[in-house]
């Protein structure tokens, strides 16, 4: 598949609101993942050595660096021990947006499903 073809796909998916929302929290994580991995490389370490320093396990470095955020504390005391942090906000959706949101989820589409 050509780029340009992937380009006007992803350009056509996002005009879903739906879409929108999981590919932004999908960019938002992965600089949070790139900015953890830059470390570790920077500071020669592998997982365990940087899980080690922080006090978890190297499995919930590698589910963290995998984009598994189910556990935000953990999450956060990674970003604290190599000088980040992460800030959630809740941000209330545009009623139509919301609307929209709404239907593709009841339809029976899984909540999160990207494609």
């Amino acid at each position: 598949m050509r780029i340009e073809s992937v380009d006007k796909h992803l350009k056509e998916k996002l005009k879903d609101p739906y879409f929108k929302e999981l590919y932004e929290l999908e960019e938002q994580k992965l600089e949070i993942v790139k900015r953890i991995i830059e470390y570790r490389i920077k500071h020669d370490l592998n997982q365990r050595r940087l899980a080690e320093k922080v006090g978890v396990t190297q499995q919930h470095i590698s589910k963290i660096e995998s984009g598994d955020f189910a556990n935000v504390m953990t999450l956060e005391k990674v970003l604290l021990a190599i000088g980040f942090t992460v800030r959630m906000k809740v941000i209330q959706l545009k009623p139509v947006v919301a609307n929209r949101i709404r239907k593709v989820i009841h339809s029976k589409r899984a909540p999160l499903q990207m494609a």
